[in-house]
């Protein structure tokens, strides 16, 4: 199945693009992966006439709000993001019409209408960075990941209204279940992603977005890692340092891996159908894309004068 999914690719001139949270098999064949950042700014550059995104629906949609007239797959349309589900727009609305000297930050794991209602995207890769280039008086609105929020507020000082959402992949996980981990292993370091939970961080020696966490764990002299996120980055932290042990914080007291079930809906032959059928493919109204566009933009322009 992945030499089809590989010759079907080359004979539809289809790139894919993958999330590191994806399963083994599809990371590897992946034109490109990375996470939310790298992946936002690869979909801006991208020369071909369809994108098979590997990932899920937020993802997707934001690859076609940059290419709106390409062709933008998505192997799965149940991929969806429980965060992004976290924060309906009408809800949001009113929530933003309570603030109406705030300006909207909102992390891009939300769907493309709360997008349209946000002043400037970010990642957890760049969410720092986005929010201290902004006046230290001007008031801010957070959304939706209300501890990625919180996080960024500990770091800058700010007292950025939070929108009340999480991401169950992260906020699941339990710190005495860590407590629990670190005793049993004293020699590993603990390092986690900033949507888990305040007393999570707490306890961190090190807290990062994804790309950030792989950069930390390959140039680290420590040869063990607790790692506080999705199992699917275990895939390229052990490509990239085989000489380590990474060791995955459960998502329950079954020790069962902390996977994102909505990731892991997209399977190789989910790839193939989709490319074959050309189908399921997302589809948005102009006037969304148009206004989403624009704080995906000015998030991606940030990026590149603010960020090495």
């Amino acid at each position: 199945m992945r030499d089809k999914v590989l010759q079907l690719a080359k004979e539809k001139n289809a790139v894919i693009l993958a999330h590191y949270y994806q399963t083994p098999d599809i990371q590897e064949i992946a034109d490109f992966k990375g996470d939310s950042l790298a992946l936002a700014q690869k979909a801006s550059e991208v020369d071909a006439d369809i994108i098979l995104f590997a990932g899920v629906h937020f993802m997707a949609e934001t690859a076609k709000i940059l290419n709106p007239t390409r062709k933008v797959l998505l192997p799965d349309l149940e991929a969806g993001c429980s965060l992004a589900e976290s924060c309906p727009a009408d809800d949001f609305r009113k929530f933003k019409a309570l603030h109406p000297d705030h300006i909207v930050i909102s992390y891009i794991n939300c769907t493309a209408e709360i997008k349209t209602l946000s002043d400037v995207i970010c990642t957890s890769g760049n969410a720092v960075q986005i929010v201290e280039s902004f006046p230290k008086d001007q008031k801010i609105i957070f959304a939706p990941d209300k501890n990625l929020g919180r996080y960024i507020n500990e770091v800058t000082g700010r007292q950025m209204v939070l929108w009340d959402g999480t991401c169950e992949v992260h906020d699941i996980l339990s710190s005495e279940r860590i407590m629990k981990m670190k005793i049993e292993n004293p020699d590993a370091v603990l390092i986690a992603h900033p949507e888990c939970a305040h007393p999570v961080l707490l306890l961190a020696d090190f807290v990062g977005s994804t790309t950030a966490m792989l950069d930390y764990t390959k140039n680290s002299e420590s040869k063990k890692f607790i790692v506080a996120t999705e199992t699917g980055i275990l895939h390229q932290m052990q490509k990239d340092s085989p000489d380590k042990e990474f060791l995955i914080v459960p998502a329950d007291e079954t020790c069962s891996c902390n996977d994102c079930a909505y990731m892991k809906l997209n399977t190789m032959e989910k790839l193939y159908l989709a490319l074959k059928n050309e189908q399921p493919e997302i589809i948005l109204p102009d006037d969304v894309m148009e206004k989403a566009k624009a704080p995906i933009v000015r998030m991606l322009d940030l990026s590149r004068h603010l960020i090495k």
